[in-house]
């Protein structure tokens, strides 16, 4: 990857210098920090403002990576997408980050990874998603500030008991990955694709929008090409060694053939595919059965999601593996969610709950602290 690269993904005419180049990338969130990167491995000349704030991107990205390691060896979770996409850049530039994302091997691990950031960084907020009934997945966000907040965004962390969460609709949750890494990477940039286009947020965001008609979302992806970044990661995969049929037949498992095929359609004008090429060649005869599949379980119920609003934070229970429900049947709104770390009621994902729904629930909580 070089300059020349950047230049062409951004739409900027080299002619009109490294500003420029700049400038536009300052339209993307994050981007800048790769493009300033890129331009201090070609010595370009920049002024202190820029280099320190590379060096504070570069100081947020080895914290996450620290973060990481930490968190594998003290939890079992493992960190999936925008961290080893980093891991095949160049090492001199830097993958724009704005998040750790991590799965955990069950929810036991969850709380005690979400436990950890709790009792060692200023962590102001912490959001948690459920995703389906019984059994359910649990997906976490936590957030503090950097160091400098008026400067870098705040630090965010996504957990979550499903690496891969689907659209709500017709793409199911998938829990675990089982691929060589950069099949997983593959499999992680697809996943993005198929939830930009159904409107859904990140795991653990859960935002609860879902897939229209089979076709549609397909069609709305084709329409414009993805975001420069996500092209930039898939320039970093086209020289791995990627076994075409396999890879198409865990792209069709994951239920991520279309998306795959989209975006290397997609990319093919604009970046030279490598080994990618092949692969997108064996996804053909995958994608007229998962439109199929989609189209029968577009007639099927919709995954159940619910936010938690915060009743309160809460004096970390170090005794509880797990969050426990409680009311309206353990299962549908309006339920509580009691955490290692924080209480909340639980709703659909665009509904706010009215005073007289959190005052309810706070009653419930003093019932449950007075009694239990």
């Amino acid at each position: 990857m070089n300059t020349a690269l950047l230049y062409h993904l951004l739409d900027v005419d080299p002619a009109d210098g490294p500003a420029e180049l700049l400038h536009r990338a300052r339209g993307s969130r994050h981007l800048p920090h790769l493009v300033l990167s890129a331009l201090a491995r070609e010595d370009v000349r920049m002024g202190e403002p820029a280099r320190a704030e590379l060096r504070r991107a570069r100081a947020r990205a080895d914290r996450y990576a620290g973060l990481a390691l930490d968190l594998a060896r003290s939890t079992g979770v493992r960190a999936i997408h925008g961290l080893p996409l980093a891991g095949y850049y160049p090492a001199d530039l830097l993958r724009p980050q704005d998040g750790l994302d991590l799965v955990a091997p069950g929810e036991a691990a969850l709380w005690q990874a979400v436990v950890r950031l709790v009792t060692d960084h200023p962590v102001e907020t912490i959001d948690v998603t459920l995703l389906g009934d019984r059994p359910h997945h649990t997906a976490v966000t936590v957030r503090w500030p950097a160091e400098d907040p008026l400067l870098d965004p705040w630090y965010r962390v996504r957990l979550a008991t499903a690496a891969l969460p689907g659209d709500c609709a017709t793409v199911p949750v998938r829990p675990y990955l089982v691929a060589d890494d950069h099949v997983e990477c593959l499999i992680a940039l697809a996943e993005a694709q198929l939830r930009t286009r159904a409107g859904v947020g990140a795991a653990g965001a859960g935002a609860g929008a879902g897939a229209g008609a089979v076709g549609a979302g397909e069609a709305r992806a084709a329409s414009g090409p993805p975001d420069p970044l996500t092209l930039l990661d898939l320039s970093c995969l086209t020289d791995q060694p990627f076994e075409p049929a396999e890879t198409a037949a865990v792209l069709a498992a994951y239920r991520l053939a279309p998306e795959a095929a989209a975006l290397l359609d997609l990319a093919a004008p604009l970046l030279p595919l490598g080994t990618l090429a092949a692969v997108r060649t064996a996804l053909t005869p995958e994608l007229a059965p998962e439109r199929r599949r989609r189209a029968e379980a577009a007639a099927g119920p919709r995954l159940p999601v619910r936010h938690g609003t915060l009743l309160r934070r809460t004096v970390i229970r170090h005794t509880w593996d797990e969050a426990r429900l409680l009311g309206a049947g353990d299962s549908r709104e309006g339920a509580l969610l009691l955490t290692p770390v924080a209480d909340y009621l639980l709703g659909a994902p665009d509904a706010s709950p009215t005073l007289a729904d959190r005052s309810t629930a706070l009653d419930a909580l003093h019932h449950w602290d007075t009694h239990c």
